[in-house]
């Protein structure tokens, strides 16, 4: 199942084509490669003051660190997510008295997290970033050191072929429109709320 988008201007097929599946295919894997190529995705995305602070815990379906991963997810994304082929947790500063490093650290594993899922696009995966764990139990699981913290669990898979195979929800839940707000109502000029045009 693919998404169509129509868009109010032209934007590249990986964006347009993007969108958060549930619907992945159990059986499927992802190779050395493919895994590689999406992290470096992550290395090589802009960084604020060449800081670098993003930093990432991959796991693969059946190893200990998707294991561990699965055991954090909050009750609606471990219905779903551990039919992924990956788990990329993206963590970066923790930092709040320093607060350009704190929230610029925000930024950069925003920046990270897209390069990510676009890069997976490109590959034919599907990458869906997840807020919903328990960042107290990944800090434990991979004892992340103090002053880094956990931001999102990115979900890497292929999508099911025959979308029957899927339960009830999870079919329902990818055949929904992809929507956005218009552009006019999030892109001012001159004045807060003055649509750009």
């Amino acid at each position: 199942m693919q998404q169509s988008t129509e868009t109010a201007a032209w934007v590249h097929e990986l964006i347009a084509g993007r969108w958060s599946a549930r619907g992945f295919d159990a059986a499927a894997t992802i190779d050395d490669a493919e895994l590689t190529s999406i992290l470096e995705a992550a290395r090589w995305a802009p960084t604020w003051g060449r800081i670098q602070p993003v930093r990432l815990v991959v796991g693969r379906r059946g190893d200990s660190t998707f294991g561990a991963l699965t055991a954090s997810l909050n009750r609606g994304n471990a219905s779903w997510a551990p039919a992924a082929a990956a788990y990329i947790l993206v963590c970066t500063t923790d930092e709040p008295e320093d607060a350009a490093k704190h929230d610029y650290g925000a930024v950069d594993a925003g920046l990270a997290l897209s390069q990510m899922i676009l890069q997976a696009e490109a590959l034919g995966f599907n990458g869906h970033p997840m807020a919903g764990f328990s960042k107290a139990s990944v800090v434990e699981a991979f004892e992340i050191p103090e002053g880094v913290r956990p931001m999102a669990i990115l979900a890497v898979g292929r999508l099911a072929e025959d979308p029957s195979s899927l339960a009830d929800e999870i079919r329902e839940r990818d055949a929904w429109p992809r929507e956005r707000l218009p552009l006019d109502q999030i892109a001012f000029a001159e004045h807060w709320g003055t649509p750009f045009s």
